[in-house]
């Protein structure tokens, strides 16, 4: 019960210290376009492999919720393009520290961030206070493989939710249940181009109308370095065809 309620309580202070309990933490700012964002990073993600991987004895779960991919950062610039005049109910799946969640409330639409990690969700419930977006932001565990919510949303987004092939059944049921019946409703969708999980979208296809672009980001666009990695990113957009 203690968990739950931090997930709703105000208390940053408390927040934080749940999070230090377990990891070594620290602000770090993100910028998509002319937003900045402070978001609750490990303070050193290889050290605390190090360590798990020296504790541990049934394999490791490494945390993967931890990282910003450039999929979240490609689908953060596009939740920039939304207008603001017409804010949408959005929910956010496998939203890890809820980069992407928290870029759309910042341009005042209203927002469930979710994932099935009890640690991701409490540092995207930082990130909320961290921000000052607890009027447009929400966090809840949802696992969208086997839970049904009782509402449905204008759109529906995840970042790097396709890789594991078993899911795509589930994830299609999840998204065919939860999109809302206006002809705007819209899932976006993003992946590394090298994800092509064509398993999902050729079942996807049979239900949604399914346009995609693919596009190029760099680790730190403000830094003009040309050793950086670049990472191609497809962004999937997916209507529900009218019956």
């Amino acid at each position: 019960m203690q968990d739950i309620d931090l997930l709703h309580t105000d208390d940053m202070d408390q927040l934080l210290e749940r999070a230090r309990e377990k990891y070594g933490v620290v602000f770090e700012p993100v910028r998509i376009g002319d937003l900045t964002l402070d978001i609750l990073q490990l303070a050193d993600m290889e050290a605390y492999i190090d360590r798990l991987a020296e504790t541990a004895r049934d394999g490791l779960e490494l945390p993967f919720w931890a990282k910003i991919w450039p999929a979240s950062v490609i689908l953060g610039y596009y939740l920039c393009s939304l207008p603001p005049e017409k804010p949408l109910d959005i929910l956010e799946l496998g939203a890890g520290v809820g980069l992407c969640g928290l870029v759309a409330a910042s341009r005042g639409h209203k927002v469930l961030i979710t994932d099935n990690n009890p640690d991701a969700l409490l540092f995207a419930r930082i990130n909320i206070l961290r921000n000052n977006l607890q009027e447009h932001a929400s966090v809840q565990a949802v696992d969208f493989t086997a839970d049904h919510l009782s509402r449905r949303f204008d759109c529906i987004l995840g970042a790097e939710i396709l890789y594991m092939e078993d899911s795509y059944p589930h994830l299609l049921r999840f998204l065919r249940e939860h999109l809302g019946p206006s002809s705007d409703g819209e899932i976006v969708l993003s992946a590394s181009k090298t994800r092509r999980a064509p398993g999902f979208f050729q079942k996807a296809q049979e239900e949604f109308q399914v346009s995609y672009k693919t596009l190029e980001c760099r680790d730190n666009p403000a830094e003009d370095h040309a050793d950086q990695e670049s990472h191609c990113i497809t962004l999937y957009r997916m209507k529900a065809r009218q019956q």
